[in-house]
């Protein structure tokens, strides 16, 4: 029997999440109902082609509140904020939407529950990522960040029976299990995060990768190049023994990464629109893969509401 033809496996769940479609739509639903421009502090997520689409309707991204004149209409990202920066947003009399993400918002109101408490907090997370900037700033005298196992032997802590541990929503269980591992080898008694902490997104993203690159020569990853999440795919896959790219677009695939290559998984960041995965599809089609057969681990059904004070203008 002659072999089979080079074929694609496409993963699902991939792409777009609950909390970066709700982000995408708050910006969308904010130019309609206020008119532009509406300012976006962070980019509302990490992809560039959703922040230029955005720009074009009349989004404007600052990096900080400074650059927002005063009274106008603020939009926080999705990966959250410090309270020092909804503090300022009042100072400067701007309006504010928050977009933030509600699975990250919960790990800010468990720092705050703790820190209330006389807690420590060990937060394990990516120094410097804006989200993990911003719950550090919910407890920045109580929090205490780590990034590796090597940075656990170097925690001071005051009283190992009120330690907790947090960690940035974007990371999974596969990504934090040897930091964890060895917080709870140092400080047997140590609080660990809930379950359900860990972004189902991230999870079943990393899970379907799992699934996909055993059965594949090579993964491609449509994301950014900032964005966590998309990052942690292109490891998950090479940690099973598979080599795999990101790629933002399928203009940036080189057929060159194809020598050789018989079966190509592709999926994308939680922040990569599906237009983008499909012209990435297409542009393999072209270069010989015209077998694509869907690999789907599980059903996602989570979505998430609007803020508050969006819905009560759409109301009105």
């Amino acid at each position: 029997m002659a072999p089979a033809g080079p074929r694609l496996l496409l993963a699902s769940p991939r792409g777009f999440c609950a909390g970066v479609d709700r982000a995408i739509e708050i910006v969308d639903l904010a130019l309609q109902v206020y008119g532009a421009p509406v300012y976006v502090r962070h980019e509302i997520v990490h992809n560039r082609h959703v922040v230029e689409s955005l720009r074009e309707k009349g989004a404007i991204f600052v990096e900080g509140l400074a650059d927002v004149p005063q009274g106008s209409l603020v939009i926080f990202s999705a990966h959250g904020i410090a309270p020092s920066v909804r503090e300022e947003a009042r100072t400067r009399k701007l309006r504010t939407i928050d977009a933030t993400c509600p699975l990250v918002t919960k790990v800010h109101v468990e720092a705050l529950r703790y820190a209330r408490n006389g807690y420590q907090i060990v937060l394990v997370g990516h120094r410097g990522h804006v989200e993990v900037t911003g719950t550090l700033g919910h407890a920045p005298d109580q929090i205490r960040l780590v990034e590796t196992v090597e940075d656990v032997a170097h925690i001071e802590v005051e009283d190992e029976d009120r330690l907790a541990v947090l960690t940035q929503t974007t990371l999974s269980v596969d990504d934090t299990s040897a930091v964890i591992a060895a917080l709870r080898k140092r400080f047997p008694k140590i609080h660990l995060p809930a379950k359900d902490d860990i972004c189902y997104a991230t999870q079943n993203r990393q899970n379907a990768v799992k699934t996909i690159a055993p059965q594949a020569d090579l993964v491609l990853v449509v994301g950014a190049p900032s964005s966590s999440n998309s990052n942690r795919l292109v490891e998950v896959a090479r940690a099973h023994g598979t080599p795999a790219r990101l790629t933002e677009s399928a203009q940036d695939i080189d057929p060159e990464w194809l020598d050789g290559i018989h079966v190509v998984g592709v999926t994308a960041g939680a922040s990569t629109p599906e237009a983008l995965v499909e012209d990435v599809v297409e542009r393999l089609r072209a270069l010989g893969y015209e077998a694509v057969e869907g690999v789907k681990i599980v059903d996602e059904k989570v979505r998430f509401t609007l803020p508050p004070e969006l819905k009560r203008e759409l109301r009105a």
